[in-house]
């Protein structure tokens, strides 16, 4: 069989009405805007706010979340027709399959478990962070051995890990819930910045609102100089127009997660329809609240003072508002409590797919007799997740996750395209317009920000998807289920 066979739709449809696989139908379109919404705001708001006004864009940062919504709204446009079309869990993987082939269905799957576990473990890993300053604002001092960002084995991030897992193998209603939950609490600390912030700003801070341009520092070492300057020769511009773009690349990591949305379509009420409304609700309204909030931490502070661990209680201990720091805190823990939750079971998902494919053991596949979940593969999960956030820096972890993610953009774009060519027939509740001209937008524009991630992270991406081309070699592809059975296989 070739390694190019691809998956039937009308089989991957079939696979989520059968008994042992078959998951909980529960999520409608306010669920799923608030799961994408529960993912998406976390470390993003909460950090990238100040680094990327004080290093690369000044006043002008929100501009840069505006050009990085547009790049993953270009990239949304296309999970929107697929989520729609082939309503399956696994995501990109998923739509890879039934489009471009096996091979690079494996490819896609293998970077997913890339983004989202390296993404649980970066969140959970920022999540100590936060946790451990919190606990020293109550006057309780935890050893930086064993907590912190900076911490040899990261405790916290292990348990926080533990918890979303306990919660995830109770079941898609629990998990929910807890979305639902936490999120409130992260929107409503989000909105006292914003409504409290508002009557602290001053807007000399936003003059000039583009600073002049001048360049950027040359970075040095594998882990920071980004591939552009070792392409360009030399280091990228700061402020000025190229600064917002430059800063586009920046604050991208604040948008990853919407795609996870599209990894629920087997616990989705009416999929063909609420799968896109999650998607682009969600998108548009954490778009929203990114520019509001820079707009007023950039107008209540001087952007050159932004660049600290935490730039929004910076700007409230600024203007003499120091029990907001407190409050604050407690918003971040919330929003990365709900992003690692909804990462985590994005992974799941995907391995859940893949493991009913074959690709990986079937073992894993198994669903809970009670709670309809794969609790098999959440365990798995968690253990590989609390190992990577206790163990590994924190700037790797991230820096992979937002590699992983706009890979994954690049072939789903290009897969929209292969589709409309090759099923021009199938029904698909949402259609992408003006293809192929968005798909190729969207694959421009993700390159140019995967450009700007350091030549260290390119390796690893390099290296890590060697690993996967060998255990498919090994052992996806002799025990694939197409490979195995000619008449899914379409022949």
């Amino acid at each position: 069989m070739s390694a190019l066979s691809k998956k039937p739709i009308a089989l991957s449809i079939a696979d989520t009405e059968n008994p042992e696989h078959q998951l909980n139908r529960v999520m409608g379109p306010g669920r799923l805007t608030l799961f994408g919404v529960g993912v998406i705001v976390g470390t993003g708001i909460f950090v990238l706010t100040g680094v990327a006004a004080a290093e690369k864009a000044g006043p002008a940062a929100p501009l840069s979340f505006v050009v990085a919504a547009i790049a993953c709204g270009l990239a949304a446009l296309c999970y929107a027709e697929f989520a729609s079309s082939v309503p399956v869990a696994g995501s990109a993987y998923t739509y890879s399959y039934t489009s471009l082939g096996e091979l690079f269905a494996w490819i896609i799957g293998w970077d997913l478990i890339l983004e989202f576990a390296f993404g649980a473990a970066t969140v959970a890993k920022g999540w100590s962070g936060y946790f451990t300053t919190l606990m020293d604002d109550i006057g309780v001092t935890l050893p930086s051995s064993i907590a912190g960002t900076e911490a040899d084995f990261n405790v916290p991030a292990v348990l926080i890990v533990a918890f979303v897992a306990w919660v995830l193998i109770r079941g898609i209603q629990e998990s929910s819930r807890l979305n639902v939950l936490v999120t409130i609490v992260k929107l409503s600390v989000i909105a006292l910045v914003i409504g409290l912030g508002i009557a602290y700003i001053d807007v000399d801070n936003w003059k000039p609102f583009i600073p002049d341009g001048q360049s950027g520092t040359a970075a040095t070492g594998l882990d920071e100089t980004p591939l552009i300057q070792e392409i360009l020769g030399q280091p990228t511009s700061a402020f000025g127009v190229p600064g917002i773009f430059f800063g586009a690349s920046l604050v991208f990591f604040a948008f990853i997660g919407f795609d996870i949305v599209a990894t629920t379509a087997e616990e989705t009420k009416n999929p063909q329809r609420d799968l896109p409304i999650g998607i682009f609700a969600s998108l548009v309204i954490c778009t929203i609240l990114y520019v509001l909030v820079s707009l007023v931490v950039t107008g209540m502070v001087p952007y050159t003072k932004l660049g600290v661990d935490a730039p929004l209680a910076f700007a409230f201990q600024e203007n003499g508002v120091t029990w907001a720091s407190t409050l604050i805190s407690v918003g971040a823990l919330a929003g990365l409590t709900s992003t690692v939750l909804i990462l985590m079971y994005g992974q799941t998902r995907v391995f859940f797919a893949m493991a009913r494919d074959r690709l990986l053991p079937p073992a894993f596949a198994h669903v809970h007799e009670r709670y309809r979940t794969p609790y098999r593969i959440t365990f798995v999960t968690a253990i590989a997740v609390a190992l990577l956030a206790a163990l590994l820096p924190l700037k790797v972890l991230g820096e992979a996750t937002n590699i992983g993610t706009l890979f994954a953009f690049v072939l789903v774009s290009i897969a929209v395209i292969v589709l409309r060519r090759t099923d021009p027939d199938l029904p698909r509740a949402f259609r992408t317009p003006l293809v192929p001209l968005v798909p190729i937008l969207s694959v421009l524009a993700c390159l140019w920000l995967m450009l700007n991630l350091p030549v260290g992270t390119w390796l690893r991406l390099v290296v890590w998807m060697a690993i996967g081309f060998v255990v498919y070699v090994l052992y996806a592809r002799k025990h694939s289920r197409v490979a195995g059975d000619p008449a899914a296989d379409g022949r």
